[in-house]
């Protein structure tokens, strides 16, 4: 029997969030350039730059060589959401706030895969929470910029404070020595019902003015 590629190999818990959480995010950014009137290919771009924005971002920062580069199963899932998309339109049309959904989603997945990779590279707790964040929130920048919006992180409720917060989740419960396992899905999951709790209830930071 042939051999499986060292990748599949080695494949890890944190890796399958990070295919779950790509996937969500693509579905997320494809959505939006459909609401947009974009073409196929405009839409695959979108959806491609919010699932690997940040981690790109994040894998420059702590100097490793972005994670896309390193296998092709990052493209093919955004290929795979561009024909989801597709074939199940008119059933994300119809189900309400389909963006807002598989962006918490993929939020609360990319934090967990940010957190993870800085954590498991040795740096401090402050650093980890830094990259966690970037890895949640820097995808939907560089895609409401491509689609000129201004980014939802400087608008919505508690976009980057749930990132931070799931971060800083996910330090703690290494710091009193919880399963990794365990962390990573508690630290997504709290993301995910910050998002969600703070846009029913609206909560969000005060609005810097510049004149009363």
């Amino acid at each position: 029997m042939e051999k499986l590629p060292d990748f599949w190999q080695n494949i890890q818990f944190v890796d399958i969030i990070e295919f779950i959480g790509t996937f969500a995010f693509a579905i997320s950014g494809i959505r939006l350039a459909s609401a947009k009137k974009f073409d196929w290919f405009g839409a695959l771009v979108v959806g491609l730059v919010t699932a690997i924005g940040g981690g790109t971002l994040r894998d420059l920062l702590l100097g490793l060589t972005p994670f896309w580069l390193l296998s092709s199963v990052y493209l093919w899932c955004t290929v795979f959401a561009l024909f989801f998309v597709i074939v199940f339109r008119k059933f994300l049309v119809k189900l309400n706030n389909t963006f807002f959904w598989f962006d918490s989603i993929g939020l609360g997945l990319f934090v967990v895969v940010g957190s993870e990779k800085a954590f498991s590279l040795g740096y401090e707790w402050w650093v980890v929470i830094i990259m966690g964040t970037i890895t949640g929130v820097v995808g939907g920048i560089i895609r409401d910029i491509l689609i000129n919006e201004i980014p939802i992180i400087f608008t919505q409720e508690l976009y980057a404070v749930a990132c931070i917060l799931g971060a800083g989740l996910f330090c703690f419960l290494n710091y009193i020595g919880v399963n990794m396992s365990v962390i990573q899905i508690a630290s997504a999951l709290f993301v995910f019902v910050i998002r969600i709790v703070a846009t029913r209830y609206q909560w969000r930071l005060p609005i810097l003015k510049g004149e009363d």
